[in-house]
């Protein structure tokens, strides 16, 4: 049954690759967006339009939400609402995102990544609706799915109804991995109790959100989701024919949200290069003191499926370790289907250890990058497990335990088989 369901993935993309690119031909998944358009903008007829987006917001012609919502008659676009990296993309990654006026519509845009991250009850006094359209790439760190949260939760408080445009989740709809988010670690890298790799699409996420009383009181929000046509739980975003537009300056390919949950965790204690200041981010574990044919070695030793771990040596551009030459491993995935993206950190971080055993990682980070890891982890129970011994093996159950009572209780609000 695996072989034929590679053999037809495989078939899938060769038919994209042959019908020319995504963009104009091959497409099979449209978009909310798009299914916004089909209907005629029925459901923002005659209404003041807030909207929360970003460069991603864009229909097959790479066209942006913003202007096509400004110049559909019919249609007031009255708000903009910039999350992290801002509206149009011109902030970096942690970046305070001013308020201003859209240099191309002269429209208010309103910012959620600076003083405040919820929208406030001025903010909305010019708006009857507002609506989401952001491509998320899957993994619960990725700060757009807490901005959608706090968005769901102004907007219930202040009487406004939500509408959020469905996207794929690039890492497909049955992949879930990590530890459930524990209380007391609740923070903006993870702000609601989902899996570090929660599976669901935005629009499933936000009728989960507020279907399982997890936004503030308990609160929900008037909601309404404008689903895709033709995504299905199996497909990869390669798979869907979409053009990719970069969701933030270091997940530039269509690929890097596979790369994303794989480094991503172990590079908040910045201790080691992943990537991210060089031309491979998320791709890389890398470091001064690392012999890379040995950890390549001991990497490709665990057999671990659908990876091949390659040696490298480099000088990070910038970020971690900027201008100093590193040596460690790419990693290459040959099957994302079932490579654990989301341990590979672990299993490097074991045989970094291994190898070298007087390079403790957590020890040599600055002491508030600790804090940082854990609640990317969403609990410091991984971090206290795994650093008895920095065996996978230890935290294995903290690491998957979790997921079949999450997926049980999410597959109420899958919207897609």
């Amino acid at each position: 049954m695996n072989t034929l369901i590679k053999l037809s993935r495989s078939l899938m993309i060769l038919i994209l690759a042959m019908s020319g690119p995504g963009v104009l031909r091959g497409q099979i998944v449209e978009t909310g967006l798009e299914g916004l358009m089909k209907s005629d903008f029925e459901i923002l007829k005659g209404k003041r339009v807030g909207l929360v987006t970003n460069p991603t917001g864009v229909d097959r012609y790479l066209r942006s939400t913003v202007d096509i919502l400004f110049n559909t008659p019919g249609v007031t676009l009255s708000a903009l609402f910039g999350p992290e990296h801002g509206v149009r993309g011109e902030f970096t990654a942690g970046e305070y995102v001013t308020s201003e006026k859209d240099p191309a519509t002269g429209i208010p845009v309103y910012s959620l990544y600076g003083k405040t991250r919820k929208p406030t009850p001025e903010m909305f006094r010019d708006i009857d609706v507002i609506v989401y359209d952001i491509q998320d790439i899957g993994s619960r760190s990725y700060t757009f799915i807490s901005t959608l949260g706090l968005v769901m939760e102004a907007a219930a408080e202040n009487n406004i109804p939500v509408v959020v445009l469905d996207r794929p989740n690039p890492l497909g709809g049955i992949r879930m991995e990590g530890a459930v988010t524990r209380p007391g670690f609740i923070s903006f890298v993870s702000q609601f109790e989902i899996p570090y790799i929660h599976g669901l699409t935005v629009g499933e996420l936000a009728l989960f959100l507020n279907g399982e009383g997890m936004l503030a009181n308990g609160i929900k929000c008037d909601l309404k989701v404008v689903k895709m046509t033709g995504w299905s739980r199996n497909m990869y975003f390669e798979e869907t024919g979409l053009p990719w537009v970069p969701s933030s300056p270091h997940v530039p390919y269509r690929d890097s949200p596979l790369f994303y949950p794989a480094t991503g965790i172990v590079g908040e204690l910045y201790t080691v290069s992943i990537g991210v200041g060089y031309t491979l981010p998320f791709q890389l574990f890398a470091a001064e003191w690392i012999n890379a044919d040995s950890l390549a070695s001991g990497m490709n030793s665990l057999k671990l499926p659908g990876v091949i771990f390659r040696p490298v040596h480099y000088k990070p551009y910038y970020s971690t370790l900027q201008g100093k030459m590193v040596h460690g491993v790419q990693i290459h995935l040959t099957d994302a289907t079932v490579a654990p993206l989301s341990l590979l950190q672990f299993y490097l971080m074991q045989e970094a250890h291994r190898l070298w055993p007087d390079r403790n990682i957590f020890e040599m980070c600055d002491p508030s990058r600790l804090a940082m890891f854990d609640k990317v982890c969403g609990t410091d129970s991984v971090r206290i497990e795994f650093t008895r011994s920095f065996k996978v093996s230890d935290i294995m159950g903290l690491w998957t335990n979790d997921i079949p009572a999450f997926r049980k209780k999410a597959s109420k609000y899958f919207l897609y088989d």
